[in-house]
């Protein structure tokens, strides 16, 4: 089932419902974020933002792919994009990933923003998984970021 998160913006979910035509629609769903490297490419309707990002739960996966996983679901969201981010089982990269986007976009941190996604949420998030995707985060944060006004 399909678990709305972070101002109604931000959905975690399974392989299934990222293939699932109509709890998409049902849900207004604009992009999915595909993370789950085990399962085969979604098909999607052509007006749906489909990006996959093949990912392992057991910590082997390559740093920059964990980087622009977390860039593009942070930007989707900023853009007001509703945004499904999806893994096979949808309690581990899923709800990971979709932590640390809202973790750079807000004062709250990794573990936190983890916490707040996963409560009363199944979930089963794998400890290497993440500490790779931690130790991105921990990149990614810069304090006092200039912002590119123009």
């Amino acid at each position: 089932m399909i678990r709305a998160t972070h101002h109604n913006l931000l959905f975690i979910g399974d392989a299934f419902n990222a293939r699932d035509l109509r709890q998409l629609y049902d849900h207004d769903i604009a992009a999915v974020i595909d993370l789950a490297a085990n399962e085969e490419p979604a098909q999607l309707g052509r007006d749906h933002i489909y990006c996959r990002f093949p990912l392992h739960d057991d910590g082997s996966n390559c740093p920059q792919l964990i980087r622009v996983s977390i860039d593009c679901v942070r930007s989707l969201i900023l853009s007001g994009a509703r945004t499904l981010v999806a893994c096979s089982a949808g309690m581990s990269r899923s709800p990971v990933v979709a932590s640390a986007a809202i973790s750079l976009m807000s004062s709250v941190s990794l573990d936190d923003s983890l916490a707040a996604i996963v409560l009363n949420a199944p979930h089963d998030v794998s400890p290497a998984f993440l500490s790779s995707v931690a130790s991105i985060h921990a990149t990614m944060c810069v304090p006092n970021e200039p912002r590119n006004s123009g």
